[in-house]
């Protein structure tokens, strides 16, 4: 009944904790490809070819749905999957409807037309990849009709949180946010569309200031498993065992995984 997760880093701990708490019967394998982070730099190519070959290390755990916790995996890499590869026995989601749902105020699964919204101006960070997908404001046209949404770029930032660097992590979030305002002076929301950003979510929240509504993806995501694993008990697979996984130095990442999971973990080699 194993649920595989997967991230180019560590950021997607941050959902797998909250999948943990809110599925704890479920076994979760966690694939880091730590050996080729970060994927916000590289070309769409590239981390479709990377991510595929993740989620066919995550089916040789015996984990048929795989989440793609890694905005930029699913920006880059997630429809092309789904259109072109994915067999029909596996499935593979991501991060973004999740939230969008939250954004737009529908229920898990809501596919009625798009609709106006309360918010009208959304303010979007993540990795450059992530930005120049346009796939946030492609899902979002979707569910919504006339609401502005601003992406700011976020280089550094999952470096800096890779490398545990917390505080250049908040200066450059302080000086993206100072870019994004000068574009977009008075966002009502903000999404923050990188799984390592709910570590600097305080950082966000205070220099955006209390009146911006800030979303983070962890708690979203984890609803809507719960939700669709109710829906379709028959993608929990065959494997037992949780187990985290890494293509990079096992020591030394698991060494960097406390802030995000609270708790020593223990990976492998992939």
């Amino acid at each position: 009944m194993a649920v595989g997760v997967f991230d180019s880093g560590l950021g997607g701990l941050t959902v797998l904790r909250a999948l943990e708490k809110r599925l704890p019967d479920v076994p979760f394998v966690y694939f880091a490809d730590s050996a080729h982070a970060p994927y916000g730099v590289r070309t769409a190519d590239d981390i479709y070819n990377l991510t595929c070959a993740a989620v066919e290390r995550l089916w040789e755990e015996g984990c048929d749905l795989v989440i793609l916790a890694c905005n930029t995996a699913s920006a880059a890499a997630l429809r092309r999957m789904q259109e072109s590869w994915l067999p029909k026995d596996k499935r593979v989601l991501g991060v973004f409807v999740p939230l969008i749902e939250a954004l737009t105020e529908r229920e898990w699964g809501d596919n009625s037309p798009p609709r106006e919204v309360a918010v009208k101006h959304v303010a979007l960070f993540a990795t450059p990849a992530t930005v120049s997908s346009r796939a946030f404001q492609r899902e979002l046209a979707f569910r919504a009709i006339g609401v502005d949404v601003e992406a700011q770029a976020c280089g550094g930032v999952v470096d800096a949180i890779e490398d545990g660097d917390m505080i250049l992590a908040e200066a450059l979030v302080r000086s993206h946010v100072d870019a994004l305002k000068r574009k977009m002076p008075d966002p009502q929301a903000a999404i923050l569309g990188c799984t390592h950003y709910p570590l600097m979510e305080e950082t966000f929240q205070d220099a955006l200031g209390e009146g911006v509504e800030v979303y983070s993806q962890a708690n979203l995501v984890a609803e809507s498993m719960a939700f669709y694993l109710d829906r379709h008990p028959e993608m929990r697979g065959s494997g037992t065992e949780a187990k985290f996984l890494t293509t990079g130095d096992p020591r030394k990442v698991s060494g960097r995984s406390i802030p995000f999971m609270k708790r020593d973990l223990q990976f492998e080699k992939a």
